[in-house]
C-alpha cells in the first residue's frame, strides 16, 4: 500500500512540476488578483531576466518527467531541487500564505528522495 500512495504522490508531483513548467511558456494560467505586491515585484524582477522564466520552466518540465517515470524518479529530484529551494524561499520571504501548500510539496521530494538515498551515495564518495 506504501509503495502504491508512494507512485501516486510521485506521479501527480511531477504533473504538477509538468504543468507550472508549461504554463511558463504558453501563459494558459491566470495570475491571482491578491497576490503580495512584494510577490509581484519579485515575479516583475524576474521577468526582467530573460532567461530566466524559461530555464526554470524547462528544469519543471523536465524535472516533472523524469519524477513520473519511476526509474528516472531519483534524477528528478535532483533536477527540481533548486527550483523547489526557489518556492520554499520565496514562500518564507514575501508570501506565507502558500507555506501549508509548500510544505506538502516539499514533503513528497524529502520522500523520493528518501527513497532514492542509495542511487544518490556515489555522488558523495
Amino acid at each position: 500500500m506504501k509503495k502504491i500512495i508512494f507512485n501516486i504522490l510521485s506521479v501527480l508531483f511531477g504533473l504538477l512540476l509538468l504543468n507550472a513548467g508549461l504554463a511558463k511558456f504558453f501563459h494558459y494560467m491566470p495570475e491571482p488578483k491578491d497576490l503580495p505586491p512584494a510577490l509581484i515585484a519579485d515575479n516583475a524582477a524576474f521577468k526582467e531576466i530573460s532567461w530566466l522564466m524559461p530555464l526554470v520552466g524547462i528544469a519543471e518540465i523536465l524535472g516533472g518527467i523524469l519524477i513520473i517515470i519511476p526509474k528516472t524518479r531519483a534524477l528528478g529530484a535532483v533536477v527540481i531541487f533548486p527550483v523547489m529551494v526557489g518556492v520554499a524561499l520565496t514562500n518564507i520571504t514575501v508570501a506565507p500564505g502558500g507555506l501549508p501548500m509548500v510544505a506538502v510539496i516539499w514533503a513528497i521530494l524529502l520522500w523520493i528522495i528518501f527513497e532514492n538515498w542509495k542511487k544518490y551515495l556515489p555522488m558523495i564518495r
